[in-house]
């Protein structure tokens, strides 16, 4: 039986809670985003899963384009429309089915959010997509770590070795535990951890250089 020792496993640890965090946008040239109406904000979509999640992710990029001045669709609204159409959200994939469902929702413009990684590192990207042709305004993406502390990583490969020693486990027991401290989401809404660091990665990665609709105070 292969054994890994503890400190090359806690070196793999700080390595996962140390990812690096980069963010970076583009804007198209010569767009007046002081036209912009109303912003529909999409289910995000990609390595996220439940209602309660996907809401909660949708709700931080309502706060930061409401904070730049735009006003914001109704959640409830556009599901009931939604529902009422029978157009499924998880019909929308690209731009074109950004248009067509911003043309059911009747706003000019619409937000797709996805979230290609949740392992180790978390991966955000967005869109602010025109409905009258499907063009992308701006386009927004940032990175970061899980947030999880090393101590509470540390503490359960701790936990998990002594456990596999004494029931004479192998690294599989130590690795899955390790995989549950720093995996994706786990349950029906994001951990306080979890939480904290989509917005930081929302606020200050993603939307950091996202144009404001008109001069804020």
């Amino acid at each position: 039986m292969r054994t890994l020792g503890l400190t090359g496993l806690l070196a793999v640890c700080m390595l996962a809670g140390c990812a690096s965090e980069r963010g970076e946008s583009v804007t198209m040239a010569g767009f007046d985003f002081s036209s912009i109406s109303k912003v529909a904000v999409l289910d995000p979509s990609g390595d996220i899963y439940g209602e309660t999640v996907k809401n909660q992710i949708a709700d931080f990029f309502i706060f930061e384009l409401m904070s730049k001045g735009y006003e914001c669709a109704i959640r409830s609204d556009m599901k009931k429309v939604l529902d009422e159409q029978d157009f499924q959200a998880s019909e929308v994939t690209s731009e074109a089915d950004a248009a067509k469902i911003g043309k059911i929702l009747n706003v000019p413009v619409v937000m797709l959010v996805n979230i290609p990684k949740f392992e180790q590192k978390i991966s955000v990207t967005a869109k602010l997509v025109r409905v009258e042709d499907g063009a992308i305004l701006w386009i927004g993406e940032g990175s970061g770590s899980t947030g999880k502390t090393l101590s509470t990583i540390a503490g359960a490969v701790v936990g998990a070795a002594a456990g596999a020693a004494v029931a004479g486990g192998d690294d599989r027991v130590v690795g899955g535990v390790i995989g549950g401290v720093i995996g994706g989401v786990a349950g029906n809404a994001l951990s306080p951890e979890q939480e904290e660091q989509f917005k930081k990665i929302i606020k200050s990665k993603v939307c950091k250089d996202l144009p404001a609709r008109m001069a804020l105070n």
